[in-house]
């Protein structure tokens, strides 16, 4: 198990906002995504963020449940996949599903983002950037990076103020 990996570093652009994470409301053309989003902890206690590589903003690692996987694989699969880190998840923290809070807009499509959200110990691997990655680093939940993706923003909300089996 890592006891405190350097963080693993690509350049990232200077994101202030961006444009897939623009307020808008669902519709009839709205698309549904179940995903998982991993809360994963080193020894000291701190949150594992990645600074994504399609809009240069921090979130929670996870991504979307393929058809036919379970919550609990699709976290180890994202997990192992976006930060090279092997983990056992040991807990839902919340599912997250508000549509005022959860859009998000891609060129083909807006899609509402539903997110279980889990808690995970690391079991072995190496802290490593994907493709879908410019950066992973830990935090302490008093000193959280400022660009924040916003369907993060809420969960951070809810671990600093030590909210469990959260429903939104």
């Amino acid at each position: 198990m890592p006891k405190r990996p350097e963080p693993a570093r690509k350049s990232a652009p200077k994101a202030r906002l961006h444009p897939m994470y623009r307020r808008r409301k669902a519709d009839q053309d709205t698309v549904i995504r179940s995903g998982v989003g991993v809360l994963i902890r080193d020894a000291e206690g701190r949150i594992l963020l990645e600074r994504r590589s399609d809009c240069g903003f921090w979130g929670i690692p996870g991504g979307s449940v393929d058809p036919g996987e379970s919550v609990e694989r699709t976290a180890v699969r994202e997990a192992l996949e976006e930060t090279g880190l092997k983990v056992r998840v040991t807990g839902l923290y919340g599912v997250y599903s508000d549509g005022r809070t959860r859009l998000v807009t891609f060129p083909e499509r807006v899609v509402q983002l539903v997110d279980t959200i889990v808690e995970a110990e690391i079991t072995g691997g190496r802290l490593r950037i994907s493709s879908e990655s410019l950066e992973l680093a830990f935090f302490s939940l008093d000193k959280l990076p400022r660009d924040i993706v916003p369907p993060a923003m809420e969960i951070l909300k809810d671990l600093r103020a030590g909210r469990t089996g959260v429903l939104r």
